[in-house]
């Protein structure tokens, strides 16, 4: 048993490495999703992280007004992409994301994060 203990050992931690990478931070998408932007905010108790709603309008009146919708919910790791997102609430953007299966608590509280904005008409 002496002999083998030190090799299950190794292999129990390289087992709890890869499955740590593979879910928390392997890329399980990656994509883009347009709307308004509704809400942006830094909220937590212990962790401070970036949290925001994006209302993505399926069907549209023509007044312009949503009258489908659905709420993409997404955090943001980015100081610099953050402080750009309160600029742009109640406006339209398009942002690029990227899904992990899970999360740390001190990442945000979806599986989406932010990579990227871009405004309509840029």
């Amino acid at each position: 048993m002496k002999k083998y203990l030190p090799r299950i050992v190794v292999v129990l931690i390289l087992l709890l490495a890869f499955l740590t990478y593979w879910f928390y931070y392997n890329t399980y998408s990656e994509g883009n999703r347009s709307g308004i932007l509704q809400k942006f905010s830094k909220k937590g108790n212990l962790f401070k992280t970036y949290e925001g709603e994006l209302i993505m309008s399926s069907i549209a009146s023509t007044n312009d007004v949503t009258l489908a919708s659905e709420k993409f919910y997404f955090s943001v790791k980015n100081d610099s992409i953050a402080q750009a997102l309160f600029s742009y609430e109640g406006k339209r953007v398009t942002l690029s994301y990227e899904e992990k299966r899970k999360h740390f608590p001190w990442n945000g509280e979806t599986n989406y994060y932010i990579t990227s904005i871009r405004t309509e008409g840029n």
